[in-house]
């Protein structure tokens, strides 16, 4: 069997259960015939625990059987599956990459968005970072020259269709775009990574890859209207975003984040539909920014 439909398949078992809750392996087995899964083969028990081992390796997903369910399978810890986690993207991933794959015949009508150069680094930076060396790298930020930088690769993240590395360059942690790359080496010196370090935690007060902690924490509180709310409600823009409040004008959202440019910049691409009430600090910044904005287009 090729690689691609076991995948194929894995992708399947979890996303049934996921989307039915509770099956047994009869059941299991009429959906698999009616999706066409091993052409109209059926599935067998011994191939069912195999998947059911493969998506544990692969996702973490844990399928368990309750007995005093008629022995119906279900997934244990679907919380594995939420939010921004490793588990969930490599699912979603394989989810579209299975469904496309069987779209050729169409592909002139499926439109994807364009993806900067630098996943090519993708393997050698994850495996520095899980023999714990150090790199060199070939940097060139924009309007400047080619440099070389040698950094304790922490974490990666992917933001707006751009890869990040998150490092340790001796005195502080930044960030570098990996399209931005030229060239990576690993080194012989090795690190050891802080025992209480947390990529999670450590950007879970920022909205993006920008990471200024002199910016402090705030309680912001912005002002949705039109059909923003529903953006907001099925896209949060971070973490601590919470609805407090409701009209049939508008709809207020608080964050408890560091408002660093990343953030403010998409408030600001929501246009009008978007206001900044509270702190009117950050408000008066806002209001900054429109205007030197709007001043760019007065007298055509």
């Amino acid at each position: 069997m090729k690689p691609s439909l076991i995948f194929t398949q894995y992708v399947w078992l979890v996303n049934t259960l996921r989307r039915y809750g509770r099956l047994t392996i009869e059941e299991l087995n009429e959906k698999w015939k009616d999706d066409d899964m091993a052409d109209g083969n059926p599935l067998s028990r011994s191939t069912f625990n195999r998947h059911r081992e493969a998506v544990l390796y692969m996702f973490g997903v844990i399928i368990e059987c309750d007995a005093q369910d008629g022995y119906r399978y279900y997934i244990d810890n679907p919380e594995v599956l939420e939010d921004d986690t490793l588990e969930r993207w490599m699912l979603n991933s394989l989810t579209v990459g299975s469904v496309l794959a069987d779209s050729q015949s169409i592909h002139n009508r499926i439109l994807l968005e364009n993806v900067p150069a630098g996943e090519e680094y993708l393997q050698t930076l994850i495996k520095a970072i899980k023999i714990g060396h150090k790199v060199e790298i070939r940097y060139a930020r924009f309007g400047h020259s080619e440099y070389n930088i040698y950094v304790e690769p922490y974490a990666l993240k992917l933001w707006h269709q751009r890869w990040y590395l998150l490092s340790f360059n001796g005195k502080y942690l930044t960030t570098y775009s990996l399209d931005r790359m030229r060239s990576i080496k690993i080194l012989d010196q090795t690190f050891k990574l802080p025992d209480n370090f947390s990529a999670e935690v450590y950007f879970k007060e920022f909205y993006g890859v920008l990471t200024d902690v002199d910016v402090p924490l705030q309680h912001i509180r912005v002002r949705a209207y039109g059909y923003t709310p529903d953006y907001m409600r099925t896209l949060p823009y971070h973490s601590s975003q919470k609805e407090v409040g409701t009209t049939d004008s508008y709809t207020d959202f608080t964050f408890d984040i560091r408002p660093t440019y990343d953030f403010l910049n998409e408030l600001a691409s929501a246009g009008p539909g978007l206001e900044i009430m509270e702190p009117v600090e950050l408000r008066r910044q806002m209001k900054e920014w429109l205007t030197t904005t709007l001043n760019r287009y007065i007298g055509d």
